[in-house]
């Protein structure tokens, strides 16, 4: 709790590690198997009571989201508890919340997905709704496959199109950069131009305590949406190839459908120096220091 009554959650941004690409589905939709880990940079939810919903916007990228309406994911999941909570005989009469948003749209990392799991936190917290974790995930899928993995926001592995959720033992913290180059690639349309897939068959999912260990571990892996990204933003590749050439870099790969970059580094003042040198070289680009967990 903080302010005056009112509900705070973080919406860490979700890196993912690796992605696999399986069999497309009846639905249209491909099976994934793909390894989710969460940053320390990422938006800020609050809510206070009220007798309506509403939704207020700040921070950095909030002027992309002016427009969204009712279709802002935030309000779309405080609609679906408040749903439930009532269909249960509980009480959720309204609430003022309020995003701070720091992540970029549409960009690989889970932006949207990470607030609507803030957003299911805060309320279920706010309107003291008891409801358990079970229920949480069930209200989360229906929002988007990436929302179930971003309540739990721990290192996870994602299968079926995203909801079917495995618990990977911890990772070390990993020092690392994101970088987006400023394009936005519809995932759909990169799922289209899809011609190598690496299957949907979890890997070993045994710890790894080193960070050196999860690096050789990651290198064994691939994102298959990676290079159909490539082909739609050419500038992702120049992303890469930057990040690859920086000091202690020790893996680059896109996250998710793109456009977002990251690398993985041995420490966080290689981590720091590479984000500064990124940031200098690409005006215009979104370039963050974090740590991976």
């Amino acid at each position: 709790m903080s302010g005056s009554g009112s509900v705070f959650a973080f919406a860490p941004a979700k890196v993912n590690l690796f992605l696999h690409v399986g069999d497309k589905r009846a639905d249209g939709y491909h099976q994934i198997c793909s390894l989710a880990a969460f940053a320390d940079i990422g938006d800020d939810v609050s809510a206070e009571l009220a007798d309506t919903l509403s939704l207020s916007l700040s921070g950095p990228v909030a002027p992309m989201l002016i427009g969204d309406g009712d279709e802002n994911l935030v309000l779309r999941a405080a609609r679906a508890l408040q749903s439930w909570a009532r269909s249960v005989g509980r009480r959720a009469d309204g609430a003022r919340l309020s995003l701070h948003k720091n992540l970029p749209v549409a960009s690989g990392i889970g932006g949207g997905s990470t607030d609507a799991a803030a957003t299911l936190t805060v309320l279920n917290r706010l309107w003291h709704l008891a409801a358990d974790d079970a229920v949480l995930e069930r209200i989360a899928v229906a929002l988007g496959a990436d929302v179930p993995v971003c309540l739990r926001g721990v290192a996870t592995l994602m299968q079926g199109v995203g909801e079917k959720l495995m618990e990977w033992p911890a990772l070390p913290p990993m020092p690392a950069v994101l970088v987006n180059p400023g394009v936005a690639v519809a995932t759909a349309e990169v799922f289209q131009g899809l011609n190598a897939r690496s299957g949907v068959q979890p890997p070993n999912a045994q710890a790894r305590y080193d960070r050196r260990e999860v690096c050789a571990f990651l290198k064994q892996q691939h994102n298959d949406l990676e290079a159909p990204a490539r082909e739609i933003a050419p500038i992702i590749g120049d992303a890469l190839m930057q990040l690859t050439a920086t000091h202690g870099a020790a893996l680059s790969r896109m996250s998710g459908s793109g456009a977002t970059c990251f690398a993985l580094y041995e420490s966080d003042i290689d981590a720091a120096a590479a984000a500064e040198t990124l940031a200098k070289r690409n005006s215009g680009w979104w370039v963050e220091a974090t740590t991976l967990r």
